[in-house]
This record gives structure tokens, C-alpha cells and sequence, in this order.
């Protein structure tokens, strides 16, 4: 796993060959995130990443400077990896937190200008993550939600959908939270 960009690029990292998580290709990573400079600067935001799987998303986060990144991943063997790729980086302002994201989007108070969630395709509560997220008012106003997810799913109907991506089997669904019109 490599960082594609920003003040950490080129850093790899070796995933143990145990990990079930599938991370995000470096080709989609690239191509998601060149589309998502269109929607924000990384610079100094706040960012949530859901399901965090390897990390991948979480480093490529900090790599491109956002001021507070929070990394929520239930398996223990995987939380504890993106714990150690951290405290490689030296980066302080990430907050890798150990549990189950339905229960940690219930319960979380805080706002984020960018959110990355990317559940394991098969998850059967997989279409209601979109409606939890706005629900629960985790995206600030002008900020961005990214949802991967597999070709069998179609969430254009949503009030927030903004517009959907596909890079080989990878799919994105793009949503934003406007600022009301004055």
C-alpha cells in the first residue's frame, strides 16, 4: 500500500497477508481524490474515515494535510496495524479509534468537512450508511461524503447525491451538504 500524493508521497506500507479488508486500488485512490480536489482543499479540514480496513484512506488523508483525521475500524488486527502506520508517520493529529462505526455514528457529536466510508460490499446495512450519516448530521455545511460500495447499488435518488464515479469494480457515490441559499 502506497500514499499516492502530498507531503508523505511514495511512503509504502506492507499489508500482512492475513488482513481480510480489500483496500482501495492505488488507480480508484488517485482517481477518486483528483475528482475530489473539484469539491474541497484536504488542507487543514477535518476528515472521518469509516470502515477503515488498512488504513489506506486514513494516510492519504494526513499525507495531504488535514488537520484532524479520525479512523474508525471494528477488526483489532487492523486497528492495530493503522495504529503503527501512524506512529510512523509521526502524525499526531490522527485518531484511530477501535469499534463498530453504527455504533460509533450514533453516538459521535462531532462535525466533519470530509467523510470516507467504505463498508465491506456484502454488509447488508450497506444502503442505509447515506441516510445515517445526513440523519445524524455528521457532514458540515459544504462538505463532502464519499461512499464506496459495489456495482450492484445506485444511490442517485438521494436528496444529497452530488455524482457517481466507477474505476474498474471500485464505484464511488459522491454526496454533499449544501450551505442553505440566503
Amino acid at each position: 500500500m502506497r500514499i499516492i500524493t502530498g507531503k508523505y508521497k511514495g511512503r509504502h506500507f506492507d499489508i500482512p497477508r492475513t488482513f481480510k479488508a480489500r483496500p482501495t486500488t492505488d488507480f480508484a485512490k488517485e482517481n477518486i481524490f483528483n475528482v475530489l480536489t473539484a469539491y474541497l482543499d484536504f488542507e487543514g479540514t477535518t476528515a472521518l474515515d469509516l470502515f477503515s480496513g488498512t488504513g489506506s484512506i486514513t494516510l492519504e488523508l494526513l499525507s495531504r494535510g488535514c488537520s484532524r483525521v479520525v479512523s474508525v475500524e471494528l477488526d483489532r488486527d487492523h486497528h492495530r496495524f493503522i495504529c503503527e502506520c501512524v506512529k510512523k508517520l509521526g502524525d499526531e493529529v490522527c485518531l484511530p479509534l477501535r469499534g463498530d462505526v453504527f455504533r460509533f455514528i450514533k453516538s459521535c457529536k462531532q462535525q466533519y468537512d470530509f467523510i470516507f466510508a467504505d463498508p465491506p460490499y456484502a454488509l447488508k446495512e450497506l444502503p442505509t450508511i447515506p441516510d445515517l450519516i445526513f440523519e445524524k448530521g455528521l457532514l458540515k455545511e459544504g462538505g463532502v461524503f464519499v461512499f464506496e460500495h459495489g456495482k450492484d447499488y445506485d444511490f442517485s435518488g438521494h436528496p444529497n447525491f452530488s455524482e457517481h464515479r466507477s474505476y474498474g469494480s471500485v464505484n464511488f457515490s459522491i454526496f454533499t451538504l449544501a450551505a442553505p441559499a440566503s
